[in-house]
């Protein structure tokens, strides 16, 4: 068999598997994201909290997009056996090099089972002040006031002093007034009292 021969029968072999793994990528891809578009619709129909919603759907991808690799790679010829042996221990080795991002996992789980916030909960946490838009497997998504994105590892929300302003459903506002000298302080705290109590956003339990 001559150069050309052999050239010609390496391009129909592997050609015609490579053709096929990237087919199989692709239309993956497609239906992980298909699937994934499904398994929210239903969350949201089964009124799923909505934090735990975040977490599942971004875990369920990850574990998908990981099967897909290992069929793909099984489509070009590798054993899947020795490649589930080699995934064991270069797992140990990732384990060990990824440290904090298995930490980032854990502390999202326990944010999950512990709850101390929700989706929409307003939070102060490393230094940042934001409404809390996502809780995804490694990090927790913030909104600022001034509506930037604030992403911080779950390892530092779960294990750092963290304060829900919203978490009681009211906000109390303290407000400092100036006067002067010589004014009536009774006279002035029954004036700001009358304000407040008058305006449609204060509470009546706890009172003002």
């Amino acid at each position: 068999m001559d150069i050309q021969e052999k050239a010609i029968e390496l391009v129909t072999l592997y050609g015609t598997k490579i053709l096929l793994a990237l087919a199989v990528w692709v239309i993956g891809l497609l239906v992980i994201k298909h699937v994934l578009r499904v398994v929210e619709k239903i969350f949201e129909k089964t009124d799923f909290d909505e934090a735990l919603e975040s977490f599942m759907l971004s875990l369920s991808g990850a574990v998908l997009k990981l099967l897909l690799v290992i069929i793909v790679i099984s489509i070009l010829g590798v054993e899947t056996t020795s490649l589930v042996a080699l995934l064991g221990a270069a797992g140990l080795a990732v384990g060990l090099a990824l440290q904090g991002s298995l930490a980032n996992f854990a502390g999202g789980a326990l944010i999950l089972f512990f709850k101390p916030f929700s989706i929409g909960d307003k939070i102060q946490v490393v230094g940042h002040t934001g409404i809390v838009e996502e809780i995804q497997i490694f990090s927790t998504v913030l909104r600022t006031a001034d509506h930037r994105k604030i992403i911080i590892p779950n390892a530092q929300v779960s294990n750092e002093p963290l304060v829900n302003l919203t978490g009681n459903k009211k906000v109390g506002v303290e407000l400092t007034f100036g006067i002067g000298y010589d004014d009536d302080i009774d006279h002035a705290k029954t004036i700001l009292l009358n304000v407040i109590t008058q305006h449609e956003l204060t509470h009546n339990d706890p009172e003002p």
